[in-house]
């Protein structure tokens, strides 16, 4: 696949006009068309961590890509799959950047689901400041267990392990506060302008 080609095209004048509600999110001061690496990695463990929480996250994903009118940029699975693959900490890493356009899609589109699961990720946090309070295993609570079970699950089979970035994630224990910080990230992004503020996040240190 000539992924440069596809790349020209995607930011041709000529495409199809974008759906306004990618104008919620303002344009970072970066040099190029491209997104950091680090906004890459972050937007995916985020969705890392919404397919851990329920099943049939990517199926979520798609389909609030077809609800939010941002299946010209979301297209499909393979797309959808390429686009995380632009994180180079993955054992699939492409080559290409993640543009500017599938970033703000991928951002908005995972504020939406975890506004939908507000509840269940209150409850999980809920329930591990009460284990970590009284030094309780996190595992002996079935539905936090389950979750960070599904988390390791991912990041292991999808990760590779020999990247420099992933020295320090060597443990389950690690794995486990990595995926307990994405719940408290996943939670900021609900609120009023959660999203907005997830996605300057994204760009700090960054611009120019």
């Amino acid at each position: 696949m000539n992924v440069s080609a596809d790349v020209k095209a995607f930011n041709s004048p000529a495409s199809e006009a974008m759906p306004m509600i990618l104008d919620t999110l303002p344009d970072p001061a970066i040099a190029g068309h491209g997104c950091p690496r680090r906004t890459a990695v972050q937007i995916d463990l985020m969705l890392l961590a919404i397919e851990a929480l329920e099943l049939g996250g990517s199926e979520a994903i798609l389909a609030f890509a077809d609800e939010l009118d941002l299946k010209n940029i979301i297209k499909d699975r393979v797309n959808l799959w390429r686009m995380r693959s632009s994180n180079p900490l993955r054992r699939a890493h492409i080559r290409r950047p993640l543009s500017i356009l599938e970033a703000k899609a991928l951002v908005i589109i995972t504020c939406y689901i975890a506004r939908r699961l507000t509840v269940v990720i209150r409850q999980l946090l809920t329930i591990y400041q009460q284990l970590d309070e009284k030094q309780i295993p996190l595992e002996q609570n079935l539905r936090l267990g389950n979750y960070l079970e599904r988390f390791r699950r991912h990041f292991k089979s999808r990760m590779n392990a020999r990247r420099s970035g992933l020295i320090a994630l060597n443990s389950d224990d690690k794995l486990d506060e990595l995926a307990i910080d994405l719940l408290g990230k996943l939670l900021f992004c609900t609120g009023t302008t959660g999203m907005q503020r997830f996605w300057i996040s994204l760009f700090d240190g960054e611009v120019d």
